[in-house]
């Protein structure tokens, strides 16, 4: 978003000279010939920066800083003063002005001074979407055995030059936040801001001053501007998780920003630009919601350039393994435990469960055994009781297991239950060591 100057000066040599000047510098330059005309440009129009003389007819300078400074407390101001008069800018810049400047004109100290200011605006704005940004691992993975899930990455993969806006769908808690990330990260826009926020936790009051931001006195507490994430996301990406939650007022603003690239902070009453990609995500069925009026279709096809399905857990087993060694390793060194690994009758138990709650509540399962095991590998036991209850041996069409595959699984299983001691398991399965050496060898 170019940085834009208004300029107030009632001379209009002096006018045109600062547009012609600063417009060769690449700003966005407008000019008002009075005090009370660069009032209303700016009440109508968001501006990074006001240049204005001190001595203008109708409102002079000085006044209009004044209403700047409590209307428009984000914009910078630069006081035009007569060389003879420098104690006027003085006392502007105790009122709030941020620098002045004496005529006659010296171009090249004008030009120097806008470009601090400008350098100064922009570090600012980094500085808000880092505090935001803070904690975040950039170097995101996920963990991918399942030929679905190494389709999205190659999918993702493919449109990191792109910059459409994207709609994730999937059950609760596959990883849709995680994806989020990646595209991201994996994007042109990866050295700028990423955001996010989950638009079912917040009053719809609420969500729209985390988004858009608000002006001071917009309502009650309000005691001083505030910038949204949307304002402060320009240039990167917002994760906007659980949309099909936002209400249908707030979605209609969210059309507009995607459409016109502009928004009003709540309570304001003027555009500010923006250059925002967005990827949303829901586990809802929008074409439902659609057609019972609680999402707008339009705003649906503008975040649904391009829709990622998650698959559930469930139909990806292949990655229960991985994963679940990946959270193990993760927790124990907040644990600070000894566990190394999960017993095979654990991992058993692991990959015959439905997950209803997904990735997330495989990772909450791990957590809790390792935190309840006191041995070095993941029992039976440590796991919560209800995972047990669904372990039934099925018959798949498709993969029939032999005999000798269940007498091995079995005998594995007990092998486990005794530590590793091969003597004992063979006495409580009733055969020689020998004989249990053969099984379990058996491929």
């Amino acid at each position: 978003m170019a940085f834009k100057i208004l300029v107030a000066e009632d001379e209009e040599i002096a006018r045109k000279h600062l547009l012609y000047t600063l417009g060769n510098e690449g700003y966005e330059v407008l000019g008002a010939k009075n005090g009370r005309e660069a009032l209303d440009r700016i009440s109508g129009d968001h501006f990074d920066l006001l240049i204005t003389d001190v001595k203008m007819p109708v409102m002079n300078g000085i006044e209009l800083l004044e209403k700047i400074r409590e209307t428009h407390p984000d914009t910078d101001v630069m006081i035009i003063t007569g060389f003879g008069s420098v104690g006027d800018a003085v006392d502007a810049m105790k009122q709030g002005a941020y620098d002045y400047i004496t005529k006659p004109f010296n171009l090249d100290e004008l030009v120097i001074k806008v470009r601090k200011i400008s350098e100064k605006k922009k570090l600012k704005k980094e500085n808000t979407a880092l505090k935001a940004f803070f904690g975040m691992n950039k170097k995101v993975s996920i963990i991918a055995r399942s030929e679905s899930m190494k389709d999205i990455l190659r999918l993702i993969d493919g449109i990191q030059n792109s910059d459409c806006n994207i709609l994730l769908t999937g059950e609760t808690g596959v990883g849709k936040s995680l994806l989020a990330k990646i595209i991201h990260f994996t994007s042109k826009r990866q050295e700028m801001p990423f955001l996010s926020i989950n638009c079912a936790t917040l009053t719809e009051e609420l969500l729209a001053s985390e988004l858009f931001g608000h002006e001071r006195g917009a309502f009650t507490g309000a005691v001083r501007t505030k910038q949204g994430l949307v304002e402060i996301a320009d240039t990167g990406t917002l994760f906007l998780d659980e949309i099909a939650e936002m209400s249908p007022n707030l979605q209609a603003k969210l059309l507009k920003v995607i459409e016109e690239g502009e928004f009003f902070r709540v309570g304001g009453t003027r555009p500010i630009k923006v250059d925002v990609r967005f990827v949303a995500a829901t586990n809802q069925k929008v074409k439902i919601a659609i057609a019972e009026g609680r999402f707008r279709e339009d705003l649906y096809y503008r975040l649904n350039v391009m829709e990622i399905f998650i698959p559930p857990l469930r139909d990806r087993k292949e990655d229960i393994e991985p994963l679940s060694e990946y959270f193990l390793r993760k927790h124990i060194l907040s644990s600070k435990g000894k566990v190394t690994g999960f017993k095979r009758e654990s991992l058993a138990i692991l990959k015959s469960y439905s997950y209803p709650g997904n990735v997330r509540e495989l990772e909450n399962i791990v957590e809790r055994a390792v935190i309840l095991e006191k041995g070095t590998l993941i029992s039976p036991e440590s796991l919560p009781q209800t995972l047990k209850m669904f372990q039934i041996e099925t018959i798949e069409p498709e993969r029939i297991r032999t005999l000798d595959e269940l007498n091995r699984d079995y005998a594995e299983k007990v092998l486990d239950y005794v530590g590793g001691n091969r003597s004992k398991a063979a006495e409580l399965l009733g055969i020689s060591r020998t004989s249990l050496w053969r099984i379990l060898k058996e491929e």
